[in-house]
């Protein structure tokens, strides 16, 4: 019987998502030869090659295809049993895997983190941004306990509950003369010099769709992978862009906007709490959202700054942490 250690399997899923032994060292922890031996031994074992090596990328071979969903099926389910070991009978203990898209994640995560800080002192968030797609896939596999992203989502591997709902405002160059009388109409021309995220984002989606009977066609050959790119590109007169209202409230880019909003039924986004169905972690995920929706439905996650806060000081060290452990990509 062929059989492999914990460590060389994770190992190989390293390898398999980033395609280079160099990376996938670093992301596990050990040298890239360390990394190359423990691969090599895999494959003598199976009497096959699993990666391609050609290069700077490494690409999976068939084999190496078949055998990815079976090992991150069993790193999963190993994730899963460390996650019950280390929180015991407690809920809301140990390590937890919060993916968050890029849309979401500076606005939320300054208000969120000081309160699971304060009620959950045993309770570890990792944080992982990225687009819907690429939370979706890593939560199914078990590489992230939960994610936070836009609705819909389409994958039934995957349960949610809605957390908040955020309307979507336009923004315009502070000094610009072509919308002088809000609100923004679905046919307004104005629509025309939408500014999108690039493929993948999904408020590239609901900006087309806000856009309805209009085509954005002064910026067709321009989109970026920051909404706080797009803000400033606005701000200096090379188009408009939808801003969610979550946004709005918090970026400091806004300052140099005109902010308007849709006429009714003004556009909005639903924001979710997804976790893969049977986790063993759902019901912390539950509580999660609880969180989520009392923080959205008291005004904190919309309303930075417009009172005296006490916990300024903790929000403003959550913040830095945030941006110290995930890259400003949004």
């Amino acid at each position: 019987m062929i059989s492999f250690t914990i460590r060389q399997m994770e190992y190989f899923d390293a390898l398999a998502q980033v395609g280079h032994f160099g990376r996938a060292a670093a992301q596990v922890g050990v040298t890239q030869p360390a990394l190359s031996a423990q691969i090599a031994e895999m494959e003598q074992r199976l009497d096959c090659k699993l990666f391609e090596r050609g290069g700077r990328a490494v690409r999976l071979t068939e084999p190496g295809r078949q055998l990815q969903p079976r090992i991150e099926r069993l790193l999963s389910e190993l994730r899963d049993l460390g996650s019950i070991a280390q929180r015991g009978r407690s809920a809301m203990q140990g390590r937890f895997r919060l993916g968050i898209i890029p849309t979401v994640a500076p606005y939320l995560l300054p208000r969120l983190l000081p309160e699971l800080r304060a009620h959950y002192p045993g309770l570890e968030v990792e944080l992982r941004e990225a687009i819907t797609g690429t939370l979706m896939e890593e939560t199914v596999s078990g590489r992230l306990d939960g994610f936070v992203a836009a609705l819909p989502i389409d994958q039934p591997r995957l349960m949610w509950e809605e957390v908040f709902s955020d309307r979507f405002l336009l923004a315009l160059p502070k000094d610009d003369p072509e919308l002088t009388s809000p609100p923004v109409q679905p046919e307004s021309p104005v629509l025309e010099r939408m500014m999108l995220l690039e493929d993948g984002h999904c408020m590239r989606e609901q900006a087309l769709a806000v856009c309805g009977r209009v085509r954005p066609v002064a910026m067709a050959n321009y989109s970026a992978t920051s909404l706080t790119t797009l803000l400033h590109m606005v701000a200096h007169g090379h188009g408009v862009t939808l801003i969610p209202e979550i946004a709005a409230k918090a970026d400091k880019a806004a300052g140099d906007l005109k902010i308007v909003p849709f006429a009714e039924p003004a556009p909005m986004r639903r924001i979710c709490l997804a976790w893969r169905v049977n986790s063993s972690r759902q019901d912390e995920c539950r509580m999660l959202a609880e969180i989520v929706r009392a923080i959205a439905g008291s005004g904190s996650a919309q309303k930075h700054g417009d009172q005296p806060d006490p916990h300024a000081g903790e929000r403003q060290v959550a913040e830095r942490e945030y941006r110290t452990a995930v890259p400003d990509s949004i």
